[in-house]
């Protein structure tokens, strides 16, 4: 079986587009939370930059456990997490990039057999990684999303 050429493109390209959201911003911008509790643009990209981590060490149980059970990734349950809100956007990309190709490289290198193994989502059930890859991609393209969404929107409460 081939990988399906969106989960491989997007694997390879979506993430490639954070650079291009924040090009210009400056440091106010990026750290600015637009609602109490919400996360800033940094946050965001940490989230994705450490969520890339969590799930490639996600897949590679599902590759040498079967029938994993996982619970619901919570920024805010991960001990580590702390630790990605002190990067800066550069770094926090430069990490992603990087992981993103460890990624893509073993999503690719996968038979068919090993695409097929599966592990429990606690909300989505089974899920193949091929569909965790597609929940991969979509759960990051609604974080580029949001960046964009507070990249451009609208003025900054003065200070």
């Amino acid at each position: 079986m081939n990988i399906p050429v969106y989960l491989s493109d997007g694997l390879n390209t979506q993430h490639l587009s954070l650079p291009e959201i924040i090009r210009g911003l400056d440091e106010k911008r990026v750290s600015w939370n637009p609602l109490p509790g919400k996360w800033s643009i940094r946050d965001n990209i940490a989230h994705l930059a450490r969520y890339e981590r969590i799930f490639i060490d996600r897949m590679n149980t599902i590759l040498s456990v079967d029938q994993p059970v996982f619970e619901a990734y919570r920024a805010e349950n991960d001990l580590e997490f702390v630790n990605w809100l002190t990067k800066d956007c550069d770094e926090l990309i430069r990490e992603l990039n990087i992981d993103r190709k460890t990624l893509a490289s073993l999503i690719a290198s996968l038979t068919e057999k090993e695409l097929q193994r599966s592990g429990r989502h606690p909300k989505f059930g089974n899920l193949t990684i091929l569909e965790w890859t597609g929940f991969f991609l979509l759960h990051e393209a609604h974080h580029l999303f949001t960046i964009f969404r507070i990249a451009h929107g609208g003025e900054l409460p003065s200070s």
